[in-house]
């Protein structure tokens, strides 16, 4: 009995090794398999005299062929594959998209200043005239598409962030649910379910895909935290994972995990995965960009209007904008957002611009303590300081000015956009060619009958420009440089080397007086008075005439008596002064003023904006082809380990067919000595 029980032992383990070798084979391409070896062990001896013979095998355990190490480090180069990978299919497009001349604003900017060339070389000719406001509409429309491409994108990532969050909510549920299966399995049978636990290793391996896990151990339950340490999964319980509009910017939806009655933003402490790529790349790449095509659409807008303001037209009139005005009523309040906090009454801020140079790309946080008192934070971690809003007028900071349209209370926030919807908001304006205002205001004429050397070197100019972004001001100015003229200059007899003169106003009353040094370059600095429409002076609010600054250069050596004249350029003028201090604008430095640099161009700002995100694409396609290669490193040291290797399964598959065969010879064995022994009884 003890050889066929030895022989019986022999074909149960021999079996189950078989059997445990066909599993393998069958599940040699299911993910996340670990292939299992069998466990023998020797039964207990028995004694016969003075030794122990043994009394056969025993099947001791089906063991995964597994190891937590390698597992773990599958699972982090999957998520941060995942993660570069999401980068990387975001930011190729946005690349591709402002760096190509079709669909970049390079082009377009430069066809517009190629136009405004053009325009000056033919002042008076009106095809060229339409030519530019064609290709100002072009430019435009170049800002607004750019801008809806890269708002869509922001949509897109809004809505993937959502369904994501959906499949981490029921991968986790899984995960949950396979820790309570496999403790009560490990805890009333005593040995662990392989397949149960290679499917939860391979759950939380797909989980990583979505979003970066830490797992920790626990009994015989996995635990899965997200960000800093917020549990998503504990044992046999599970959080979800949900996207809402922020409440700071409803445009931009945030990850928080819900706990029963609480929830806890985790945007900010969210990495790897799908969900962190598209995080990290939202605020390193699409924001930035957002905000710095809107400065450059600002200021290319600003300058503009700014100094078509200080010419005059083909009608004879000052120039109107060529864009819309960016501080228009629509304009101001669409820069602010309310954080869905706070007090009801709180309203929101006016956000004017009042000196696009000096804008930045940054996005900033106005946090009240009281209902007055207010600290402002810019996005790349500068405190800029505390302010109030009983201050008047209004703090400039960063070249724009913040007026509360509520009553605040302590606690209340606000995020300010002051250049993110710029691109999408700019507009051609003007629509009648004739409006562009090429010529300067004023021209100075040698009166008739001079004989002398008496010359104009340049023509006149304001000291100090009209003020575009005070509309009140803009409009007095335009009136009293329409109705203070014409001014004479009158020159009198040398004396002692240097000649006087005077200037008076169209009445023939004298206004001031000012000297040269005859026989040189001299500069003539007018006090102009101003008078409206009828006349009458122009008076501040102490009751004395306002004056205007004029300065205009002279040489030679006028004769006693000789006089020019100054005067507001007319209608159909074919002065172009205005005109290339607008085709300046081109190489001037009118973008970032406020930093250290001074400055940048306009061209040069967006060539910036190209640089940095291409850069970022450069980095990002190195980041994907080295996670790439990290992840198949990983995924070929675990399938090394715990992989199938059907060669190997086959040798072993030969090895128990013969372990089979010869235990049932054992069995043989036991039954022919049986049936001897009972023959010969």
């Amino acid at each position: 009995m003890s050889l066929l029980n030895i022989g019986m032992s022999g074909l149960a383990a021999s079996q189950s090794s078989l059997v445990t070798t066909g599993n393998n084979i069958a599940n040699a391409d299911t993910a996340g398999y670990s292939r299992q070896q069998t466990v023998q062990g020797t039964k207990a001896s028995g004694q016969f005299g003075n030794v122990f013979i043994g009394t056969g095998t025993t099947l001791a355990d089906v063991r995964r062929v597994y190891n937590s190490f390698l597992d773990s480090q599958l699972r982090t180069a999957t998520s941060l594959n995942s993660d570069v990978a999401a980068y990387q299919g975001q930011i190729t497009p946005v690349d591709k998209l402002l760096s190509d001349s079709g669909t970049g604003m390079t082009g377009a900017l430069t066809k517009f200043f190629a136009s405004l060339q053009n325009l000056n070389a033919k002042p008076t000719d009106e095809a060229s005239r339409q030519l530019l406001l064609s290709d100002t509409q072009a430019l435009s429309n170049r800002f607004n598409s750019v801008s809806t491409q890269l708002n869509q994108q922001n949509t897109d990532i809004n809505g993937s962030l959502s369904s994501m969050a959906d499949q981490v909510n029921k991968l986790a549920g899984t995960v949950a649910q396979l820790n309570q299966k496999i403790s009560e399995l490990s805890t009333n049978g005593g040995g662990m379910p392989n397949d149960l636990l290679d499917s939860r290793n391979e759950t939380i391996r797909q989980l990583s895909t979505f979003i970066g896990v830490q797992v920790s151990e626990r009994g015989s339950s996995l635990d899965l935290y997200l960000g800093s340490g917020q549990p998503l999964v504990m044992g046999n319980t599970s959080n979800s994972l949900e996207v809402v509009a922020g409440k700071d910017d409803p445009t931009r939806s945030v990850l928080q995990i819900n706990r029963g009655n609480t929830s806890v933003d985790i945007t900010n402490v969210t990495t790897g995965g799908e969900i962190g790529g598209l995080l990290r790349y939202r605020s390193e790449v699409l924001d930035p960009a957002m905000n710095e095509l809107g400065r450059v659409a600002l200021v290319v807008a600003d300058q503009m209007n700014s100094q078509m303001a200080q010419g005059i037209d083909k009608n004879g009139n000052f120039g109107g904008n060529l864009f819309n005005d960016i501080n228009s009523a629509r304009m101001i309040s669409q820069r602010s957002i309310a954080s869905t906090g706070n007090n009801g009454a709180s309203g929101n801020f006016d956000v004017t611009i009042k000196d696009s140079g000096k804008l930045t790309a940054s996005d900033y946080t106005v946090t009240f303590s009281s209902a007055t008192d207010y600290s402002v934070k810019r996005s790349d971690g500068t405190d800029l300081g505390s302010f109030s809003t009983t201050t008047s007028p209004a703090p400039v900071i960063d070249g724009f000015a913040l007026n509360l349209n509520g009553a605040a209370a302590a606690g209340d926030s606000f995020k300010i956009t002051p250049t993110r919807n710029a691109a999408t908001t700019i507009q051609t304006e003007m629509t009648d060619a004739k409006r562009i205002a090429l010529a300067a205001p004023l021209k100075a004429e040698i009166g008739s009958g001079v004989k002398s050397s008496l010359s104009i070197s340049s023509q006149p100019s304001l000291v100090v420009p009209i003020d575009n972004y005070n509309a009140a001001a803009k409009l007095e100015m335009q009136t009293a440089l329409k109705n203070s003229g014409p001014v004479k200059v009158v020159f009198n007899a040398p004396a002692g080397g240097s000649q006087t003169y005077d200037y008076f106003d169209a009445k023939g009353n004298k206004m001031g007086s000012g000297s040269i040094v005859p026989g040189q370059s001299n500069t003539l600095n007018l006090d102009i008075k101003m008078v409206d429409a009828t006349g009458a002076p122009i008076l501040d609010g102490g009751g004395v005439q306002k004056t205007f600054a004029v300065k205009m250069d002279v040489a030679g050596a006028p004769n006693s008596g000789d006089s020019m004249s100054l005067s507001v350029n007319g209608a159909g003028s074919s002065d172009n002064r205005n005109g290339l201090t607008l085709s300046a604008l081109q190489s001037k430095q009118t973008v970032d003023t406020g930093s250290a640099s001074k400055g940048i161009t306009l061209v040069d700002a967006y060539g910036k904006l190209i640089e940095n995100v291409g850069a970022k694409a450069s980095q990002a396609k190195l980041d994907s082809a080295a996670n790439g290669a990290i992840l198949s490193n990983a995924k070929g040291a675990r399938d090394s380990l715990s992989g199938v290797v059907l060669d190997e399964e086959t040798g072993n598959l030969v090895k128990y067919q013969q372990y089979y065969t010869a235990s049932s010879q054992i069995i043989k064995a036991a039954q022919e000595t049986f049936s001897t022994l009972i023959n010969s009884l």
